[in-house]
């Protein structure tokens, strides 16, 4: 009988031990931002709501998205808003905040996509100036004191993909193959060019790494993931230098924002012909919309770990500064686990007010700001 009791008494302190491993235990969160667009006027709405609600929850004035996060990934204009949020001041905070970011890619947003209208005369067809993002870029990835900035210099892990033309195949810049080797480091204001190069609207960028031991042929990450949520997930679940205590999508929280839907289907013509462009729409829209019903898949026995922001009809030409609001005002679209869509009662707005309450629940990010210069773990098996 006695020994019945102490039997029961040690796994009852086991089990309260065990349950407080559990609660305390925090979910590695992930952002991750569409490309599509010059503006980024959908995401930029949500990321601005984002910050202004974790400063409200936390009672921080000063509070940042990347305080929140353990790592963030974008695409094209997202990859610029990802690198802006994430790159390091030198002091171990990011350069931006959502707001400036969103702002100073919007201001700047007729250099980034400054019309060539030289190459447009004898293209037959609108180009942007490479030379002119070049110069806007590297503006904005340059600390005060004139330090160009790389991938290792960012304050939380970073993930930003392209299309490499020499290897016909995928190319992923991350800040874990940066902190490894220099051969996988590059400026980031090169890879956010790289992110952007939209075949027939600008040429393919060509960059090599810090070392000049890798180079790149690169077009539009968007081409292959205008939504790099997939890509994230994947990413954190094989990195186990970053991120050891990952075992599967129960220990992620996930926060996946578009940049609206493309205007390719208004554009099939009476007979069901398509323009080029209009294919090329579709097929972004297609790639964003798959890897969403994937996730809502792998996340659908805990969908509240699983948030996509999207406008729900609004068409990219009525996507203006003034009418940012309207993103978060729009009830809020999810994918169900088997197929198909479904309206909810909640808006956009709340669906991010929702999240960062469970997102600050959990307390600051816990991952270094930095990677570490030498470390004994060996290389990420197979790279990216």
């Amino acid at each position: 009988m006695e020994l019945s009791k102490v039997t029961l008494e040690i796994f009852t302190k086991l089990e309260q031990k065990w349950l407080s491993h559990c609660e305390t235990t925090k979910k590695i969160r992930i952002l991750c931002i569409d490309g599509g667009g010059t503006t980024g006027i959908v995401s930029g709405a949500a990321l601005i709501h984002l910050e202004e609600q974790i400063r409200l929850k936390t009672g921080d004035p000063h509070a940042q998205i990347a305080d929140f996060f353990d790592m963030i990934a974008g695409t094209g204009v997202g990859a610029v808003l990802a690198a802006m949020l994430s790159a390091d001041d030198g002091t171990g905070h990011p350069l931006f905040t959502a707001r400036e970011a969103v702002k100073c890619v919007t201001q700047n947003n007729s250099e980034l996509f400054k019309v060539n209208k030289l190459a447009g005369v004898l293209h037959r067809q609108k180009r942007f100036s490479g030379k002119s993002m070049d110069k806007a870029l590297k503006e904005m990835f340059k600390r005060e004191d004139g330090t160009v900035l790389t991938l290792k210099d960012t304050c939380k892990p970073l993930l930003i993909p392209c299309f490499d033309l020499k290897s016909s195949a995928p190319f992923v810049f991350s800040r874990a193959d940066a902190s490894e080797s220099p051969s996988f480091n590059f400026e980031l204001w090169k890879v956010c060019r790289a992110t952007s190069a939209t075949p027939r609207l600008f040429k393919p960028f060509a960059l090599t790494s810090i070392d000049g031991k890798t180079s790149c042929s690169a077009v539009d990450g968007g081409l292959v993931m205008n939504n790099p949520t997939a890509a994230a997930v994947t990413h954190v679940l094989h990195n186990k230098r970053d991120f050891p205590s990952v075992n599967s999508v129960e220990d992620l929280l996930v926060l996946s924002l578009g940049n609206g839907p493309s205007c390719g289907r208004s554009k099939v013509r009476d007979n069901g012909e398509c323009s080029t462009s209009s294919v090329v729409d579709i097929v972004l829209d297609g790639v964003s919309e798959t890897v969403d019903q994937m996730l809502g898949n792998a996340f659908c026995w805990n969908r509240t770990d699983y948030v996509r922001i999207q406008a729900n009809g609004l068409g990219r030409e009525r996507m203006v500064a003034p009418r940012m609001e309207e993103v978060l005002k729009e009830k809020g679209v999810e994918s169900l686990p088997f197929g198909g869509k479904r309206l909810l009662t909640e808006t956009n707005g709340q669906r991010i007010e929702s999240f960062v309450q469970r997102l600050v629940a959990s307390g600051k990010s816990s991952l270094p700001p930095s990677p570490c210069k030498e470390s004994a773990v060996s290389p990420l098996a197979n790279g990216r």
